[in-house]
């Protein structure tokens, strides 16, 4: 094996240009593909982070059946008793849960006493709130940053449309449990701005005046979001808490939670899994530029060293092993294109990120361009660049080996 590997060296090097030119292609297509993963990567990331931190959180737990019907907000569905506390010790006990936020959600009638509208509520504890959603605060246009009982937050389209401003007076009224009336005067501490998808239009209240508002005769919340300390490990705490969730069963035997991740929830996780499959498709444009670029190489090798092949097959170099040689140097060119390229590509990403490159989110801007690649997707991207290398010289190698010896030197 070792002298097969000198000959095939031997031999790419015997052709240089072609060669260089060859490997200098392949190390192009891994640097784009390594540079679009990282940009297209960075934009993901931050509307993932803008989704979920300004919002839904990491994960939801609700009572079983209320996301189901979640446009009516039933109030009827919410988690209370010792379910609630139940779930909270479960939370309380995780090392991977940084936080997590109690939310009362109810649907009411705004008034400035001149207009009425409809409008969603959350009532929420600023505190925690703050810890499970950290960029909720930032969705505030104007207006005090932190929630105190008597305040409520205003999503910008309403307040625009009612003509509310911060420090004015509104009233909501509610319609409880038992079907009677109840409201309540609040003062306008903020104005947010309005985003896209399921909270994205809410209003927010101090979780004691919600409590009020509904007459709430004990605690109970609506959902419970919860913010992971790592978000890589979104997927395996959500299988491990669905586990434990499952075995809480009410007094018919049915189970009384449920949990839904940030993708079940946002209309958000369509583009990132677009994004996804954008990235798949360059993956194999760089593929098809590796297939094109060695099998052109190795056909020509082939063709200009028929004589050479006809005298290995004559001395009694057996098939198998004119193959393997053949197959070794388109090997190499794959291992050295992908070695050159992944180097560059990750200094090239290197100095994006030094770059400091700006782009605005919708009204978020001068967000930093944070371009990143993870040593599994360069590996990955290496591997299919090696093999794609091995599979185009596999045709010219295999036409190679089974070269008639006296036809190959008759050849001129």
């Amino acid at each position: 094996m070792g002298n097969l590997v000198k000959i095939a060296l031997r031999n790419l090097l015997r052709y240089r240009r072609r060669t260089l030119l060859t490997t200098s292609l392949i190390a192009i297509g891994v640097i784009f593909v390594l540079l679009f993963v990282a940009v297209t990567g960075s934009f993901k990331n931050m509307m993932i982070a803008e989704t979920t931190d300004s919002m839904l959180g990491h994960l939801q737990v609700h009572r079983k059946g209320y996301v189901a019907s979640i446009e009516n907000l039933p109030l009827n569905l919410n988690l209370k008793g010792g379910a609630l506390t139940r779930l909270e010790q479960m939370l309380d006990q995780r090392p991977e849960i940084e936080a997590w936020s109690p939310r009362l959600k109810f649907g009411a009638m705004f008034s400035t006493f001149v207009e009425t509208t409809n409008i969603r509520l959350n009532g929420i504890d600023p505190g925690r709130e703050a810890a499970t959603v950290p960029l909720l605060a930032a969705r505030l246009l104007e207006g005090e940053p932190l929630l105190s009982p008597g305040q409520i937050w205003v999503p910008e389209l309403l307040a625009r449309g009612m003509k509310v401003g911060v420090g004015d007076t509104v009233v909501v009224v509610a319609t409880n449990q038992d079907g009677s009336v109840n409201g309540r005067q609040l003062v306008v501490a903020g104005i947010l701005e309005s985003a896209t998808g399921p909270g994205g239009r809410d209003g927010y209240l101090h979780f004691d005046d919600a409590a009020a508002i509904l007459r709430l005769p004990e605690r109970e919340v609506s959902e419970i979001a919860i913010r992971l300390r790592d978000f890589k490990q979104l997927s395996t705490l959500a299988a491990e808490l669905e586990s434990l969730l499952a075995q809480e069963l009410n007094q018919q035997g049915r189970p009384i939670y449920e949990l839904h991740t940030w993708e079940k929830l946002s209309p958000f996780y369509n583009i990132a899994r677009m994004i996804e499959v954008m990235t798949f498709f360059v993956k194999l444009m760089l593929i098809a530029i590796v297939l094109v670029s060695i099998m052109n190489v190795m056909i020509m090798a082939v063709y200009e060293r028929i004589r050479e092949i006809g005298t290995m097959a004559a001395i009694g170099t057996l098939p198998g092993r004119i193959l393997a040689m053949f197959m070794l140097e388109g090997f190499s060119l794959g291992v050295v294109g992908a070695i050159s390229g992944g180097l560059l590509g990750l200094l090239l990403v290197g100095v994006l990120n030094l770059a400091g490159i700006t782009y605005d989110f919708g009204r978020r801007q001068g967000l930093i361009l944070q371009a990143e690649i993870a040593w599994s997707e360069l590996a990955l991207i290496s591997v299919i660049v090696i093999i794609g290398a091995v599979l185009a010289s596999l045709q010219p190698a295999f036409k190679a080996s089974r070269l008639d010896p006296i036809k190959a030197l008759r050849h001129v």
